[in-house]
């Protein structure tokens, strides 16, 4: 056990003569266990490290990671995270958070009941089936680890009382053969339930996590596409639900575009967005970018006429057979392209940019390089200054890497990408590129829904969450970022939160309203601190 800030209470617990003499403060004891993380031999062995350190003292833990946010999200989360998960079962210590089995779909009430936890003694609630883990698809059980590490960058981020949170697996079964044959594997070993059967045990997990935790924010996380949105849209205005890569992913990147379109001075309403990866997560944010151009003054319809979708098809046109229910609003009429030229039947992104001069430019499709010399010099002759966000990642599946964007460009593109990027030099300007990092966001966006007491986490909410994160940098210098780095990620969630507080009061969804928002923020954030007399 790590010694107290206070004289040792030895006598008291039994533990004379078991401990060395000398007395650290929680800072000291901070340095040591950084230290020790620092000698790891790996990222994954620096990960393996602090979750033990997690397990034996979480102040310790949570102060190690506020101290060295920048440094250590990638090593608790993305991407050293999708490396824990793949070997989850076979570095298997010890259980975090609640595994519920859809084998064993009664079993959730006594599963919850185990955390001995009152129906208000729960903040936040992140689940995940593992469908979609990260960029490395279905791993089944080991999924656990993506909500674990979710909630450790609310917490360091954003101060959410790691006490209230609940880490929650939905094992569904798994798809991946090599873990189904792994005598190590911990998960259920069948291939993943789909339909009718997948869908009752989602909603009797909703129900059940609801109704034991009324006062939760229940978080999904890596859902496969087509489960994510569709129950996005079937329960969001009945339970307390986000959904981190679709609202996520989509607020973040509006608050890059809302803090580009500060340079261009083209408002809002007057945008044209061309999406090249029309899945789930491009057209999730499509769809804020368009919230975002009504709330601007755009009429509803004219707002969906200026977003264009790009798949594996080519331009999505609404005589296509094999559209997607969610990317109907966005397909063009056929008689609007009759005369656009094709390859092999297909309206290519290089066309559709010069066909109709977008002033942003999004890419989602994970397709490395498909932002071509050709489709950035095609957006610099459409616009004076270019939004370009390739924000697909890892750095092996990025659409362009910015420092060829710029180069294109003549410097006239305004970038902001998925992955971090070092400063780019052109042209004697020094260019700092923005990450559309989620952590950036979600963290504020939980915390402002839990002190608002937020019955639904509404579009103005996320609008507002964005809006904040925008106003946290100055885009107009030369070579400016679009959005602000992770350095200081808890005071721009305390920004970030007590914005969202008066979003939800706007909207009618706050069930609390604080005399001072702001300093209600304050007071709600969990400090990585011991206790008078607690022994650490």
């Amino acid at each position: 056990m790590a010694h107290c800030p206070q004289p040792p209470r030895t006598e008291q617990l039994g533990l004379t003569g078991r401990l060395p003499s000398g007395v650290l403060t929680l800072e000291r004891q901070a340095q040591r266990a950084y230290q020790q993380m620092q000698v790891q031999g790996s990222d994954l062995a620096k990960n393996v490290y602090l979750e033990q350190l997690h397990d034996r003292n979480e102040t310790l833990y949570f102060k190690v990671l506020a101290d060295h946010l920048a440094e250590l999200l990638p090593i608790v989360y993305d991407p050293t995270v999708g490396e824990a998960i793949q070997k989850y079962s076979h570095e298997y210590r010890r259980p975090r958070g609640i595994f519920l089995s859809i084998s064993q779909p009664d079993d959730m009430e006594k599963a919850f009941a185990t955390l001995q936890l009152g129906p208000e003694d729960v903040d936040l609630i992140v689940c995940t089936d593992a469908e979609e883990i990260l960029g490395i698809g279905d791993w089944g059980v080991g999924g656990i680890q993506i909500s674990v590490g979710k909630l450790a960058v609310y917490t360091a981020a954003a101060g959410i009382d790691p006490r209230r949170v609940v880490a929650v697996s939905l094992d569904v079964g798994t798809d991946r053969t090599s873990l189904l044959e792994d005598p190590l594997y911990l998960g259920n070993r069948h291939p993943r339930v789909r339909g009718p059967d997948y869908d009752a045990f989602i909603e009797k997990y909703l129900e059940t996590a609801s109704s034991t935790f009324p006062d939760a924010l229940l978080h999904f996380e890596d859902f496969g596409p087509s489960n994510a949105r569709r129950i996005l849209e079937q329960y969001g205005d009945r339970y307390r639900i986000f959904n981190d890569d679709m609202q996520g992913t989509g607020a973040i990147t509006l608050a890059a575009a809302l803090s580009a379109v500060k340079v261009t001075g083209l408002r809002m309403r007057d945008q044209k967005l061309v999406v090249f990866g029309a899945g789930t997560a491009g057209v999730g944010i499509a769809d804020q970018l368009r919230d975002a151009m009504i709330r601007d003054g755009a009429d509803p319809h004219q707002a969906a006429a200026q977003v264009w979708l790009i798949d594996k098809q080519g331009l999505l046109t609404r005589d296509m057979t094999d559209l997607r229910d969610f990317q109907q609003p966005y397909a063009r009429e056929p008689s609007q392209v009759t005369d656009w030229a094709r390859s092999n039947g297909a309206i290519s992104l290089p066309e559709t940019v010069r066909r109709i001069k977008p002033t942003i430019l999004l890419g989602t499709s994970t397709m490395h390089g498909a932002f071509t010399r050709e489709v950035v010099e095609a957006m610099s002759q459409g616009t004076e200054r270019p939004i370009i966000l390739p924000i697909s990642n890892p750095t092996s599946r990025i659409e362009a890497m910015p420092a060829d964007v710029l180069a294109w460009s003549r410097g006239k593109a305004l970038v902001a990408t998925g992955i971090p990027v070092p400063p780019v030099e052109h042209d004697g300007v020094t260019y700092q590129i923005g990450q559309a990092n989620n952590a950036l966001l979600y963290p504020g966006l939980g915390l402002g829904t839990i002190v608002s007491g937020a019955s639904q986490v509404t579009a103005g909410m996320l609008l507002a969450a964005a809006q904040a994160v925008a106003n946290q940098v100055d885009p107009s210098a030369p070579g400016a970022s679009l959005l602000p780095p992770v350095d200081n990620l808890r005071e721009s969630s305390a920004i970030t939160a007590t914005a969202v507080v008066e979003a939800a009061l706007d909207d009618g969804v706050a069930t609390s309203k604080p005399a001072d928002t702001a300093e209600a923020v304050r007071k709600a954030m969990w400090q990585p601190v011991y206790s008078d007399g607690a022994a650490a």
